[in-house]
């Protein structure tokens, strides 16, 4: 019997196809169960898993009691993030959603109250901190090996989120086209947009390599091309007490980092008092500058255990080990990137420099 039985539910975003392919790696795992109100959005995972009829539901309640899930990842479009959450704690079940942790601030906070309230576990995945580069930068800021983070200069993205499915899977034009005026990630109200998007995972995982440090104020420019509700391109400024970060998020870039990096190379610049790393995305190695190798050197990304690269893994870890959450998926750093995306948000909108929002 598989120590741990795991549901899916609600298939809004594409990720969840690559979240159970984890889920059902881990030998400890179960797949109990699959919801979604639309069954064709939930049709490869239960061919790629050979789902028996009985375990896919398109109610999320009927799921939830029949499958008596331990974890329920879920991946509904972000401004369903905590409407989600609290119907599954609400069922005294722990839950791993996928990024951004939320559509606003408001639903934030109510997503961690939704936790406390239960008594259950929140982790909100960010698919990026399992980079192997990124992981391997932390370990050399934790170690002290560039002094304190002064700067954090980040740029990623891609071609487009219709541009590719579940696993990566390139989508045709003719797709992306048919998809569009329908896609959550094109409509405001859903939470769509590059910003939204993007911009936590280089605010949420800033605040992670900083040392959880809050911004004082932010700058933010969106470029919303005619005809959309929502930005593809956002440039955000954050002034912290030790000066000056950059955040860029773009839909449309030249290529799509994970099968040719474009320029601007997507990943962070990490600036501290002692040295510089950078780390990019699906790259072998970091470069590290020091003042003992101020030419910069490379250092082969680090070998990783699987409770550090399997967001899954990691939570059932913590669950077994009585232990909190940690890094980008904890609900707290999580928060902090999500007080920036919001401030980012109104800035944008005020053409103005605003104090980092509560």
């Amino acid at each position: 019997m598989a120590r741990w039985k795991i549901a899916g539910i609600n298939f809004e975003h594409f990720h969840m196809g690559d979240n159970l392919r984890l889920a059902a790696a881990l030998p400890d795992v179960e797949i109990v169960g699959l919801c979604d109100e639309q069954p064709d959005r939930m049709q490869q995972a239960i061919d790629e898993l050979q789902l028996p009829s009985e375990k896919v539901f398109s109610d999320w309640q009927a799921c939830l009691d029949q499958t008596q899930p331990d974890i329920v990842l879920l991946c509904p479009a972000a401004a369903g993030h905590g409407l989600w959450t609290e119907r599954v704690m609400a069922h005294g079940v722990d839950v791993l959603i996928e990024k951004p942790m939320a559509a606003s601030l408001a639903e934030a906070d109510s997503m961690i109250a939704a936790a406390q309230r239960a008594g259950r576990t929140l982790a909100i995945n960010w698919p990026m901190t399992w980079f192997p580069t990124h992981r391997t930068a932390h370990r050399l800021i934790r170690e002290g090996m560039i002094g304190d983070v002064i700067e954090v200069h980040y740029y990623d993205g891609n071609r487009g989120p219709l541009h590719h499915a579940a696993g990566k899977q390139q989508r045709t034009a003719e797709q992306i086209a048919a998809d569009k005026p329908n896609s959550w990630f094109y409509q405001k109200a859903a939470g769509g947009g590059a910003l939204l998007d993007y911009l936590g995972y280089g605010a949420t995982l800033a605040t992670w390599f900083n040392g959880g440090q809050r911004p004082i104020e932010v700058t933010a420019v969106v470029d919303q091309p005619a005809g959309l509700e929502v930005d593809e391109h956002c440039v955000a400024v954050l002034r912290y007490a030790t000066g000056l970060s950059k955040l860029e998020t773009r839909w449309g870039t030249f290529t799509d980092p994970w099968t040719h990096q474009p320029q601007p190379r997507c990943g962070f610049v990490i600036v501290g008092t002692e040295g510089t790393i950078g780390c990019f995305d699906y790259q072998p190695t970091v470069r590290l500058q020091t003042r003992e190798e101020p030419a910069g050197v490379e250092i082969p990304v680090d070998a990783q255990a699987l409770i550090d690269s399997n967001p899954v893994a990691y939570l059932i870890h913590c669950l077994e080990n009585r232990l909190p959450i940690e890094g980008p998926l904890s609900p707290e750093t999580s928060r902090i990137g999500q007080q920036i995306v919001d401030t980012a948000i109104a800035s944008a909108a005020a053409k103005q420099t605003l104090p980092l929002l509560d």
